[in-house]
């Protein structure tokens, strides 16, 4: 009898390393990733689906992220729409709302907290309006980003409220942020510490660019367009995953 091995690695982060993990409906066999920056699911080797396949959910989330719609995308691969607003969704997983990599330089061993340190960031705040379903109701992206760098630092949905701007300031804390430059909108004096804060058009022209870049690759921001999000969740996912892939260094 001849034996023969197969090398098994993920479809998603090529790592070997590998265990099996019992077995589908369809009686094939499962497997996982040990490797914990890996955050996907479990796969198989042979799927029976093609949406299923690791190869044809990466082009999904890809495609995404490019401006392609939900019926743009089951054309062109040949595949259910409802497998793509499933895959969709499923990227929820594997994102965030803050960018570690800035985070962990931000908070490098050694600095007094006491005094503004070397490494503290400026950020730039601003608000950018689109709709979920019809112009009545409104969906707001609050972002902040590194007045140097131009890369995301964090991000949140919501109405243009102070309760919405209180999220994204929360997931701002951890940061050492030196300067705030905002626009004149009420949400930033208020909540603001104003010795920190600068209104002006003059130091927040990188996230008006951020913002139309955004708008750009996404038609769901587009102020006149027929393509718009029908729900709260894939409004906020899609948009979501570019910001992560742009800015937070995650891979398709």
């Amino acid at each position: 009898m001849i034996k023969i091995e197969i090398e098994v690695k993920c479809p998603y982060c090529e790592s070997n390393e590998i265990v099996k993990n019992g077995k589908d409906e369809n009686d094939k066999q499962r497997y996982l990733c040990k490797n914990e920056e890996c955050k996907q699911q479990t796969f198989l080797l042979n799927y029976t689906d093609k949406g299923r396949t690791p190869y044809i959910k990466k082009l999904i989330l890809k495609m995404a992220v490019n401006g392609s719609g939900i019926r743009d995308t089951s054309r062109v691969l040949e595949i259910s729409p409802n497998t793509v607003m499933e895959t969709i969704k499923g990227a929820d997983e594997i994102t965030d709302n803050i960018n570690h990599k800035l985070l962990k330089k931000s908070n490098e061993e050694g600095i007094d907290i006491d005094i503004v340190p070397m490494n503290a960031i400026d950020v730039e705040l601003d608000e950018m309006w689109s709709f979920v379903g019809d112009k009545s109701n409104q969906r707001w992206l609050w972002l902040a980003i590194d007045h140097k760098t131009g890369e995301t630092v964090a991000f949140v949905f919501g109405r243009r409220k102070d309760e919405v701007f209180l999220k994204l300031k929360k997931l701002l804390e951890p940061f050492k942020i030196g300067k705030y430059y905002t626009d004149n909108w009420g949400s930033y004096s208020k909540n603001l510490d104003e010795k920190k804060h600068e209104i002006g058009k003059k130091n927040t022209q990188t996230i008006e660019r951020k913002n139309l870049t955004l708008r750009t690759r996404v038609k769901r921001l587009t102020r006149k367009t027929i393509c718009f999000s029908k729900s709260v969740q894939m409004h906020d996912i899609v948009i979501g995953l570019l910001i992560n892939v742009l800015d937070f260094e995650l891979l398709l």
